[in-house]
Formats: C-alpha cells, sequence, structure tokens
C-alpha cells in the first residue's frame, strides 16, 4: 500500500497527545522522552482531578478513556464520592433502550430456567408472562439520603452503545438536574475525558 493511500485511511483522532512524551527519528534512531508521571506512577500523580470535578458540573454528561490495565477509574470515582454522588452502576451490554429503562416503567418477559432439564423451545404451550420494573434512575434518585448531592450513573462498555443512545444518555442530566453521566467509551494510554455531547456528536467536537 503506497503512502497516499495509508493517508487516506487516516482519521483525525479526537485524543490529545501525552504530555511529556514524544519520539524523534535521528539518523534512525529513536528518542523517548518519558514525564515524571513514568517514574512516580500514575496512580500517585493526580494533578487534574480538580478540573475533573468541575468538568462534572459543568458538562454533567462526560465520555472516559481510561488506560488498558484499569484501576485509575477508582481513583476518579472516590473523588465525586467524597463530594457527597451516589453511583449507578450499569453496563451498557444488554441495557436495551435507555431512555425506557432508565425513565420509564419497562417491562421485563421472565425466562423458566431448570437446573435439571435442558431449556426447551416455548411452542406455545407456556403462560407469555410480563414483569414491570420501575425506571432505574427515578427509582434511585427517589432512595437519595437528603444530604446526597446527587446521582452518578456510571455506565462501562458505552462503546457498544449507538449515536443516539450516547445523545440520550448526553441530554439525562437535563431532564433529571441531580443526575450526573459518565460513560466509559474506550481506552487511552492515559485517564482522559470529553463531554458526551461533544462524542455523540450534539456539538462540534473541540480539539
Amino acid at each position: 500500500m503506497s503512502s497516499s493511500t495509508a493517508s487516506a485511511f487516516r482519521l483525525p483522532s479526537p485524543f490529545p497527545c501525552s504530555p511529556g512524551v514524544s519520539r524523534r527519528r535521528r539518523g534512525g534512531a529513536v528518542s523517548v522522552r518519558c514525564g515524571i508521571g513514568d517514574f512516580i506512577g500514575g496512580d500517585l500523580l493526580k494533578p487534574d482531578l480538580g478540573r475533573w470535578l468541575d468538568d462534572v458540573e459543568k458538562h454533567k454528561a462526560l465520555a472516559i478513556y481510561s488506560p488498558h490495565e484499569g484501576g485509575y477509574e477508582g481513583r476518579y470515582l472516590n473523588r465525586l464520592r467524597y463530594q457527597g454522588y451516589y453511583f449507578l452502576d450499569m453496563t451498557a451490554r444488554g441495557l436495551g433502550d435507555p431512555e425506557t429503562m432508565l425513565t420509564k416503567i419497562y417491562p421485563v418477559c421472565p425466562v423458566c430456567l431448570s437446573t435439571t432439564l435442558p431449556l426447551e423451545a416455548h411452542v406455545g404451550k407456556q403462560p407469555i408472562a410480563r414483569w414491570y420494573f420501575p425506571p432505574e434512575v427515578d427509582f434511585r434518585l427517589a432512595m437519595l439520603p437528603p444530604n446526597a448531592k446527587g446521582l452518578v450513573l456510571w455506565i462501562i462498555e458505552a462503546k457498544v452503545l449507538s449515536k443516539a443512545e450516547l445523545q440520550f444518555l448526553a441530554l439525562l442530566p437535563s431532564l433529571r438536574p441531580k443526575v450526573r453521566v459518565i460513560a466509559e467509551c474506550g481506552n487511552w494510554r492515559k485517564f482522559i475525558w470529553k463531554p458526551l455531547k461533544e462524542i455523540s456528536g450534539l456539538v462540534p467536537l473541540v480539539e
């Protein structure tokens, strides 16, 4: 593949370059410059926690990208917990329609499972049942203690959600003012975040 053809497949990345790391080729050699975080450890040096809290209150819905090795999310989660937030952790896989499940009474069809017999086809011989559950967000909001600052809806594996579903999550704090949304939309070399409205396409992406 020629260089012109390869460059046609390069897409602009919404992620910033990692500070303190650069690669320059000098006569065939590659030099790498490291920052202080590479020696101290990413979990011990967190100068952006203040900006994290400010952005949560400003944008109310964030898309986060954490390193593959994991563990960094807990530092930022705990900082919100110290501020008085309560958490609702959910996975995007099997979420269904977010608007219905989070803000409306939604039906669930129970499946009869047996530990001794294999699961057989329905073939119209079993009664069709339907259970109704309260909206997840509204139910948790009603149970918050009086001194709670709000509810953080933390969505893991949000990268599997469609653009329309991400847009609803970005608008959810407008419908429920005490709700903040954090969506894990992927991975990156360091822990970064972007407003969910930018990632979902509601507003232009700011570099």
